[in-house]
């Protein structure tokens, strides 16, 4: 189940960047999507005022990391598939790399979910999270309901 997540999150990122790369001005700026998250968040998880001052900044200290992250990361892929069309890429490296970052991920992830801990009570903490699963949820149907509707199925 944990692979699942890991994989459902990464799919989410590399989402999200192709579609702010491919069409940076009918997509909102990263700022703006963190924005937006931030305010699900506070909404879906009821946090108080006091709880909203505690964690907004670790949450968007927290963002930001992830997105610098993912920008680096995707350069790099991006960078070994615009080379010479003659040489293959070194998928090992590559592998490794990939790895390398779902690793880094985890590890950022344990660390936002420790400093979380401190600041909300269990129960508060487990609102937010699933707060933040359902904004992914919600998403990834906004990226499906914007792609091409011959692409699309009908959903009713």
């Amino acid at each position: 189940m944990k692979t699942l997540k890991c994989f459902i999150w990464s799919i989410l990122i590399f989402l999200s960047a192709n579609v702010n790369a491919q069409d940076m001005d009918k997509s909102p700026k990263v700022d703006d999507m963190h924005s937006q998250k931030w305010q699900f968040l506070v909404e879906k998880a009821q946090l108080t005022p006091t709880d909203i001052a505690k964690v907004q900044p670790v949450f968007m200290q927290y963002e930001k990391t992830m997105w610098c992250q993912h920008q680096q990361n995707r350069d790099f892929f991006k960078k070994n598939f615009k080379k010479d069309n003659s040489v293959k890429p070194d998928y090992a490296q590559l592998n490794d790399r990939y790895i390398e970052m779902e690793v880094k991920q985890s590890q950022m992830l344990k660390g936002y979910h420790l400093q979380l801990c401190k600041l909300l009570s269990p129960e508060t903490l487990f609102r937010y999270y699933h707060a933040e699963r359902e904004f992914k949820r919600k998403l990834l149907q906004d990226m499906q309901d914007h792609r091409d509707p011959k692409d699309r199925k009908d959903r009713k």
